[in-house]
This record gives C-alpha cells, sequence and structure tokens, in this order.
C-alpha cells in the first residue's frame, strides 16, 4: 500500500523506491521516462526517443542533458484485455511534476507515438515526484 502525501499527491520517499520494479529504473537521469510498448518503433526508434527526450525537456524546462528515456518496442503489452497498439509507461523526476506538466506531456508523447498508430486512449503513464534522496547519480543521490 502506497502511503501519500495528501497535499501534493507525492508518494513517500519509501513507497516510490518500493514502487520502481522495473529494471530499467536504475538508468540515469532526472527526469526520466521508461516506456514499454507493443509497436514496432523499426529504425526509427531513436528519432522517437529523441523526440521524446525534447519533449520532456520543453514540458519540464530541465536540461535535454540530464534527460532519460529507455523505449522497449516490440514487447508483450496487453491493455484493456487486447493487444491493439499500447504503451505503459514511468516517468519519473525530481519536481517539475504537476497537474499541467503532466497533460502536457501525455498528450505530446502520444502524438509522437499517433504516428505508429497508437491511440491516445490506449497508453497510461504515470508520474513519480521522486524525493532528491532517492534519486542517484554521479556516486551519489541528488540529496548529498
Amino acid at each position: 500500500m502506497n502511503d501519500k502525501d495528501l497535499s501534493t499527491g507525492a508518494a513517500e520517499p519509501a513507497a516510490a523506491s518500493s514502487a520502481c520494479p522495473h529494471p530499467f529504473t536504475q538508468l540515469p537521469g532526472d527526469p526520466s521516462l521508461v516506456l514499454v510498448t507493443n509497436l514496432d518503433l523499426g529504425t526509427k526508434k531513436l528519432d522517437v526517443m529523441k523526440k521524446v527526450s525534447k519533449a520532456i525537456s520543453e514540458t519540464t524546462g530541465k536540461p535535454e542533458s540530464y534527460i532519460g528515456v529507455s523505449i522497449t518496442d516490440n514487447a508483450s503489452v496487453i491493455f484493456g484485455g487486447s493487444d491493439k497498439p499500447c504503451a505503459l509507461g514511468n516517468l519519473y523526476s525530481i519536481g517539475a511534476i504537476s497537474m499541467e506538466n503532466n497533460g502536457q506531456m501525455q498528450s505530446k508523447i502520444t502524438d509522437i507515438l499517433e504516428e505508429f498508430g497508437l491511440k491516445e486512449d490506449r497508453m497510461y503513464i504515470n508520474f513519480w515526484d521522486m524525493p532528491r534522496a532517492n534519486v542517484g547519480w554521479s556516486r551519489r543521490t541528488f540529496a548529498g
């Protein structure tokens, strides 16, 4: 069970670390997006990742040099009991997680993936406001 700070909706530190079971969540980056999809991005995968990275940077105001993006395509994913094109993702950030930013990022990422047949109602992205002590980089956490 996740304990949440009701004023912000942010998970407390213990909940944030236990709620991130995917091994790719250990990739560097603040913010970082881990997305799994049954879409075949083919030779355009790197281009898609760069577009997503730029969209996250523009929305959060964070330098693109800090952003990590991992997309696993051709994955075994279903949504609503169907294997029609779909995606599931988690976006982690120290700050910049807000109703406005989250909606903008959801929309921009959907726009990027529509070219491959993804419909707007076939993707969930969970947005995680990470405590500084729970994000590591360069042999330390952002808390010190």
